[in-house]
């Protein structure tokens, strides 16, 4: 990875996103949605009436960088690095790092040891997740993400296209039912909070009979509904998913539904909220027991490849 072109593209394309955010009055990420388009128009000679001569010019600039796709990839994940300094997202549309996207593609790799492999991710946001498994795998992976805000599923849609990535996003509530041929994994960095239709929270098994259920738990509940027999599903979710107040009605809906086979707490210091973990849902039932592992530095070699040599123990055993 050539981080010098990566430090080129990333300044042609800020100053690019600022123009246009003059230009157009508009602010950090519909000009960043608006600049992929120009990007995109000017790779075919063809600039947009957004695109003005100069940043015409710079987006053929940034042609020529010749940047691959783990390249692209990164320099993304600067960019939105940066509009989180200047227009910082609520939480639940905050991008997810790619130390947690290594994480998520290790245990993909380790459990789904098949070439082909169909992932569905439930509340895509920003798409960084899912790009840095698709630009790193050495698996066929077809990719769907649902997401229900339009000004995440443009900016991801946008990202993809640009990478060549094959992506498909789609935009869709996750907690609603979808006709979707069944896939053999689901992720999702969970959004956390309540689901404000009550109604339809109250046919799920997890739903809460009086006030609002928490919409990570819908989620979990309806990602088993898409997998195949023996999928599995990994989680970026609350690490007191099973001791909140809620937490009842999950593990009771677990005992008939999911094998819980992994937890991964992750340290505190990452997240500006609460705590989070890395959960592993396996469709099946299973005596088997579930691996646990607390992960204190995401930045510690040493403590990484412990994690992966126990998890790898643990699944080969």
């Amino acid at each position: 990875m050539d981080m010098e072109k990566i430090e080129q593209g990333f300044l042609l394309m800020i100053e690019n996103i600022k123009s246009i955010a003059r230009e157009q009055n508009t602010d950090f990420y519909d000009a960043f949605v608006e600049q992929n388009a120009a990007f995109l128009q000017a790779k075919l000679d063809k600039p947009t009436d957004v695109a003005l001569s100069v940043l015409t010019a710079s987006n053929q600039k940034l042609s020529q960088l010749h940047l691959t796709k783990k390249e692209w990839q990164k320099l993304f994940q600067f960019v939105l690095l940066k509009g989180a300094q200047v227009a910082p997202m609520q939480p639940n549309h905050a991008f997810t790092p790619d130390s947690i996207g290594a994480l998520f593609h290790f245990i993909i790799e380790t459990l789904h040891p098949k070439k082909d492999i169909r992932v569905l991710e439930m509340g895509s946001g920003l798409g960084n997740l899912a790009e840095f498994l698709l630009v790193n795998t050495t698996k066929n992976i077809e990719y769907v993400g649902f997401e229900v805000d339009d000004l995440l599923l443009d900016l991801a849609a946008s990202m993809s296209e640009i990478i060549g990535s094959q992506a498909t996003f789609m935009q869709v509530d996750g907690v609603q039912s979808q006709l979707l041929a069944p896939v053999d994994v689901v992720i999702s960095d969970l959004p956390i909070g309540f689901y404000p239709d009550d109604a339809l929270a109250q046919t799920f098994f997890v739903g809460q009979k009086q006030g609002h259920t928490f919409a990570h738990h819908l989620m979990i509940e309806q990602a088993m509904k898409y997998l195949k027999e023996s999928g599995f599903a990994v989680f970026l979710a609350p690490a007191d998913l099973l001791t909140s107040v809620q937490a009842e009605t999950l593990k009771n809906w677990m005992v008939e539904q999911a094998h819980l086979a992994a937890v991964i707490t992750l340290p505190e210091q990452l997240f500006k909220q609460a705590a989070k973990s890395i959960y592993v849902f396996k469709k099946s039932k299973s005596t088997r027991a579930t691996f646990v592992y607390p992960l204190e530095n995401l930045n510690d070699q040493k403590d990484i490849h412990a994690l992966m040599t126990a998890f790898q123990s643990h699944f080969d055993a």
